[in-house]
């Protein structure tokens, strides 16, 4: 959390924020997953009209992308009390997302310690689209799908020592987490083979990737074009969008809010907005307005200020 010289919340009401409970998640975690099986069903489903296969494509496929959100919710552990539920809940959606909950969540711990500070802040190790092609590629989930088949690979059998948020006591639980999820992904892979049915492409990959574009264009959005440094009000951008968007990000959208206090729940934020809102150097309206503004300016876009 960036230091300021006043609380941004009073002591009592956040105190009221950080409570955790179990109702929210649940509701969410349903819900998500309900609309991954519905879209998966709509899309599989012989007979239906193609415009409807089609948009159950694009809908389970969503669904399947954006279970980021609940993953990084969990990861956190503040989707719900209890600490296993939260890192059970984390693993499957990085199943479905294709993450590793288990690494993530060192990951991003040091994402959150090193917010957009040049050589300190793990997710500046890719850096950000400064032409337009680059722009395109990073969106289409290129950039997404190489990285993430190098970074799963050195997992497996590289050389973790030198990575800064691992220890030597928790390579070996890495280790057993991804060497698990690639047993389940062969397991399917095999079944997808002796049923002839495609199961595991047509389900998963094909809808993953059409869904990824949809993620790529909001996590491009939550520290791009912002200021390097560790002050959390001026480095991190948080998006007003549509009730559509915040329900599937789990108010993701709320970065800057979630940077500044990583302890509050997905349920807390919008009223952690309420408080913090004002004070934010990057308030934008929608997404497509910050996208075009990261158009205007994407020479400048990888320049520290």
């Amino acid at each position: 959390m960036a230091q300021t010289t006043a609380p941004l919340i009073d002591r009592q009401p956040l105190a009221e924020l950080n409570t955790l409970r179990d109702g929210p998640g649940w509701r969410r975690l349903a819900s998500h997953l309900a609309t991954v099986l519905l879209g998966g069903v709509l899309w599989r489903l012989d007979g239906l009209p193609w415009a409807l296969r089609l948009l159950g494509l694009v809908v389970s496929g969503t669904g399947l992308a954006t279970c980021f959100a609940p993953l990084h919710e969990c990861g956190h552990r503040t989707a719900f009390r209890s600490k296993r539920l939260n890192d059970g809940v984390a693993w499957l959606m990085g199943l479905l997302s294709f993450y590793n909950s288990t690494f993530y969540r060192r990951y991003h711990q040091w994402h959150h310690r090193y917010t957009h500070q040049p050589g300190l802040d793990p997710e500046l190790e890719d850096p950000v689209p400064t032409t337009l092609a680059g722009y395109l590629r990073e969106i289409s989930g290129w950039n997404w799908w190489t990285g993430k088949l190098r970074g799963h690979a050195r997992l497996l059998w590289g050389d973790l020592s030198a990575i800064p948020y691992m220890s030597p006591e928790l390579i070996p639980q890495i280790r057993r987490s991804i060497r698990l999820q690639f047993a389940v992904y062969g397991v399917l892979a095999a079944v997808s083979l002796i049923a002839a049915n495609g199961f595991l492409l047509w389900s998963w990959l094909l809808p993953l990737a059409i869904g990824q574009p949809v993620l790529r264009l909001l996590l491009l959005a939550e520290h791009t074009g912002c200021a390097y440094g560790g002050d959390g009000l001026v480095n991190t951008r948080t998006t007003l969008t549509l009730a559509p968007v915040r329900w599937l990000m789990w108010n993701m959208p709320f970065h800057a809010e979630h940077h500044l206090y990583p302890s509050l729940p997905f349920h807390a934020l919008p009223a952690a907005h309420r408080w913090i809102g004002p004070r934010l150097q990057h308030l934008d309206r929608g997404y497509l307005a910050v996208h075009r503004d990261l158009l205007g300016r994407l020479a400048s876009l990888g320049q520290p200020a």
